[in-house]
């Protein structure tokens, strides 16, 4: 008998990764549900109503109909904001809130439905400190890290290791002259730092004398490792500069994917790494909705079908 339960797709209009994993779902019949909850409420509306047997009703977008109650599964990858820009400044704030615990509250309460990944775990797990203390609970190698908005203390971290490089702890864009920046990660000196510290949190990390770095992205019960070697102190600011190779998970670190996956109760995690001298791998960070498909493109790993056969809830 076919499966007509559909799969929620939850992404802003341009997501190339998305679009992959939709296009691979549909050429296996499986439907699909694409929405954006940005557009609520103007071309995406709810009806819910939470009944003895949970949550029942529908959402609805131009094209799309999803049964609340039979939801197979939910892939929640990069949505955009609410946005209310006909309201002045007070009510906006109010529908902004109504709109998150409404919309999103029955986004997160859908009964029997996979999540890849839950939208609160997906929140829970992109808060750096967590993730790092999380990453040494598990049994990952993690740099000596400081978070701070003392400039003294920064200082005095900086001055204690050899190397030190900060990272910015989330990374919201910057529009400067109309194109869409980032703060990167760089190495600091202790005489770089001045008392502007003082206006927010600040994350100082020994930098690890590296040979390589490796992601390793986790889809469901798959781990899959690719090392990337480049001569950047951070890899993602230059891909033409990269070179990949797929190598093999040691065990431990296999077992202490396994321990923060749980920590967190993920089901997909893309992981990075740096591969000190000694050949230890070093703990990064953990991205919750990270970007995958373009090591499949280079490396020819089966990533979308792992990805695919989740949604799918393929045994």
């Amino acid at each position: 008998m076919t499966d007509t339960r559909p799969v929620l797709v939850v992404t802003s209009l341009y997501d190339p990764t998305a679009d992959v994993v939709i296009s691979e779902l549909h050429d296996r019949g499986v439907p699909v549900v694409r929405l954006d909850s940005g557009d609520f409420p103007a071309s995406l509306s709810v009806e819910a109503e939470i009944t003895e047997h949970g949550i029942r009703g529908q959402l609805r977008t131009p094209s799309r109909a999803a049964d609340l109650a039979r939801v197979r599964s939910l892939y929640y990858r990069r949505p955009t904001g609410f946005a209310f820009p006909h309201l002045n400044a007070q009510d906006a704030r109010f529908a902004l809130t109504q709109a998150r615990y409404g919309l999103g509250g029955v986004l997160a309460s859908l009964p029997e439905c996979l999540y890849v990944n839950h939208p609160h775990r997906v929140g829970d797990a992109e808060f750096k400190p967590s993730g790092l203390a999380a990453a040494v609970d598990a049994g990952f190698l993690v740099p000596p890290t400081l978070i701070t908005s003392k400039a003294d203390v920064a200082r005095a971290f900086v001055k204690r290791h050899d190397s030190v490089i900060y990272k910015p702890l989330h990374n919201p864009v910057y529009l400067v002259d109309g194109v869409s920046n980032v703060v990167k990660v760089a190495e600091v000196a202790a005489e770089d730092i001045d008392d502007s510290v003082s206006g927010t949190a600040h994350l100082f990390q020994r930098r690890v004398p590296k040979t390589a770095d490796v992601r390793v992205t986790v889809i469901g019960e798959h781990v899959f490792s690719v090392r990337i070697d480049c001569d950047l102190v951070d890899w993602r600011t230059d891909y033409s500069r990269l070179a990949y190779t797929v190598v093999e998970t040691p065990s431990g670190i296999h077992r202490a994917l396994r321990r923060y996956m749980d920590h967190f109760g993920l089901v997909f995690g893309a992981f990075d790494f740096c591969v000190g001298e000694d050949e230890g791998w070093w703990f990064l960070e953990c991205n919750p909705s990270g970007q995958w498909y373009w090591l499949e493109t280079e490396t020819g790993l089966p990533m979308c079908a792992a990805l695919a056969d989740l949604l799918e809830r393929k045994p």
